[in-house]
């Protein structure tokens, strides 16, 4: 057991009381036997710190105190942690069995690697999953082209996550995008196809209640990779894909926002700078015109069929 690596997980919560013990369990019934636990509490008021007390003997430590955000909340935790193998998750999101286990496999099998992500399960206020976010291989390239990999499922090494400067805090919707990038400079990221963790959407959910807000980051991360020289060779390279995937997250959240008409200029913008790249959400330009018209009825009943089907499919998959 010694010659594993100790890994560390931060959980930033605040307010978060409906799904923070889920989120603990997830966590602390890991099968993994080197792995630290702190929990980064914002000074939350809804009963949260009662829950954490709960688990106060399984966890490394926990502070609840007013934090200037998430990112700062996280930085702190990974500054008293001890582990050479890191990751945070949010405090409504879960870990499904088995990935740390799996993670540290991954990074162990290759010391050149910096970080590795498996694949995440969507899943609703309830639990119950409502789709499966696949990624693959993207590395440096990728990433400034605005493939977004699920934070949940992100594992990192301390030292790349120390030399990439850790969280920027003036970051607040893409800051774990922004600090991908980053990490991808100190070596190589992998993608491994499997499931290791849920991320919940729900009304609360920064990623639902802010959604407007994304798009404005990734304009932002598009106008630091255009002038930070350490990515010269790669943005001369990407940089028609780098603008597209830019204002196609843009339309993205636009339309999630209720936005349709923002949307679609978004999406006008984004086919102009690399139709490739723009196209590959042609299905939500499509639900952008029926909601302009006024027909966001049909595209109502499509995600509500599609979303059957996939509870369809998971609950097979389980029997």
């Amino acid at each position: 057991m010694a010659s594993l690596p100790l890994v560390s997980i931060v959980t930033p919560s605040f307010n978060q009381a409906a799904y923070l013990e889920q989120t603990l369990c997830s966590v602390l019934d890991q099968d993994y036997p080197r792995l630290e636990y702190w929990v980064m509490d914002g000074g939350s008021t809804d009963g949260s710190v009662e829950i954490i007390r709960r688990y106060e003997s399984r966890l490394a430590g926990w502070v609840s105190e007013p934090d200037r955000g998430q990112g700062d909340a996280i930085n702190k935790g990974f500054a008293r942690a001890g582990g050479e193998i890191i990751a945070w998750l949010n405090s409504d999101d879960v870990y499904l069995p088995g990935a740390v286990r799996r993670a540290v496999a991954a990074l162990q099998s290759d010391p050149t690697l910096a970080m590795v992500y498996g694949d995440v399960r969507s899943i609703d206020g309830e639990g119950q999953t409502i789709g499966h976010m696949r990624y693959a291989d993207w590395g440096l390239d990728g990433l400034m082209a605005f493939r977004i990999i699920g934070q949940p499922g992100v594992f990192m090494r301390r030292e790349a996550f120390a030399s990439a400067g850790g969280l920027d805090l003036s970051y607040h919707y893409l800051l774990d995008h922004h600090l991908w990038l980053r990490v991808a400079q100190q070596g190589s990221i992998r993608h491994v196809p499997e499931e290791w963790a849920a991320a919940r959407f729900h009304a609360g959910a920064k990623n639902v209640a802010q959604a407007g807000r994304f798009g404005q980051e990734a304009l932002r991360i598009a106008d630091w990779l255009a002038g930070d020289l350490a990515y010269a060779e790669p943005y001369a390279r990407n940089r028609a894909r780098v603008w597209a995937g830019a204002h196609r997250m843009d339309a993205r959240y636009l339309l999630d926002g209720g936005r349709p008409g923002a949307a679609l200029k978004a999406y006008g913008r984004s086919l102009a700078a690399h139709p490739g790249t723009a196209l590959a959400e042609w299905h939500r330009m499509v639900y952008a015109l029926l909601s302009l018209a006024g027909l966001n009825r049909l595209g109502a009943v499509y995600y509500r069929l599609k979303r059957r089907r996939l509870q369809a499919l998971e609950e097979r998959r389980q029997a």
